[in-house]
């Protein structure tokens, strides 16, 4: 599954550039020109890495960044702060306010790019890796395998998709709309109950022979993946 990336920025012709150069990479890419309308989209799900321009109308993105470190949903987010101020103290200020990493307008499309990988390998190293853990359940991304203790496990590639997004995230809790937005795409429209189906489809599937359930339901909130 690739990685997602969140642009706010309001500049078109910068807009169409960066959204290029993300997907060439591999990235999951999702535009947003105005600050309030990102608040309101980081609400709904959160992606793998934030690239924020500070002057975007309606909420700066200084001051965006500084509520996103306030909620514990966000305050891990991986940001990388745009702006054509480039003076000492703006960097600074954008450093102190939660940016983690801070780029001067112009700069190159490459190291940009590279700025993004390696701040996505710093900070979300499982949304890189081919293979991901999680308690006794071990998911191999280039060979599309499952094992539990060493077993392999059959899954279709709905499921697999699925436990493949919630073992990036072990013991989070997703409603359902999230999960549909990750696993099947924003623009695919789905029944949730979809949703029900398929978690107990992949929950038959890793608990094969009595073994414990990794797989939480949590009444009225959604699903969580145990993280041992």
């Amino acid at each position: 599954m690739a990685p997602k990336v969140m642009v706010v920025e309001d500049d078109e012709p910068l807009c169409v550039l960066l959204k290029y150069n993300l997907e060439a990479e591999g990235y999951q890419v999702e535009m947003i020109s105005r600050g309030d309308e990102a608040e309101v989209r980081l609400q709904e799900n959160v992606p793998d890495l934030l690239v924020l321009d500070w002057m975007v109308p309606a909420v700066s993105g200084i001051e965006l960044c500084r509520r996103l470190r306030m909620r514990p949903e966000t305050e891990r987010l991986p940001i990388i702060m745009l702006t054509a101020r480039g003076e000492e103290s703006d960097r600074v200020r954008g450093l102190s306010t939660g940016a983690d990493d801070y780029l001067v307008k112009p700069f190159s499309t490459p190291e940009f790019v590279a700025r993004v990988r390696a701040l996505l390998r710093r900070a979300k190293p499982e949304v890189l890796s081919t293979v991901l853990s999680v308690g006794d359940i071990v998911l191999d991304r280039e060979s599309h395998r499952v094992y539990r203790r060493k077993n392999e496990i059959r899954l279709g590639p709905t499921e697999f998709r699925l436990l493949e997004f919630m073992m990036q995230h072990p013991g989070r809790v997703f409603s359902r709309s999230q999960l549909l937005d990750n696993v099947w795409g924003e623009t695919i429209y789905i029944d949730e109950r979809t949703v029900d189906v398929h978690v107990g489809r992949l929950r038959k599937a890793v608990n094969q022979g009595r073994l414990p359930d990794v797989i939480r339901t949590i009444r009225g909130a959604g699903y969580a993946i145990r993280e041992a």
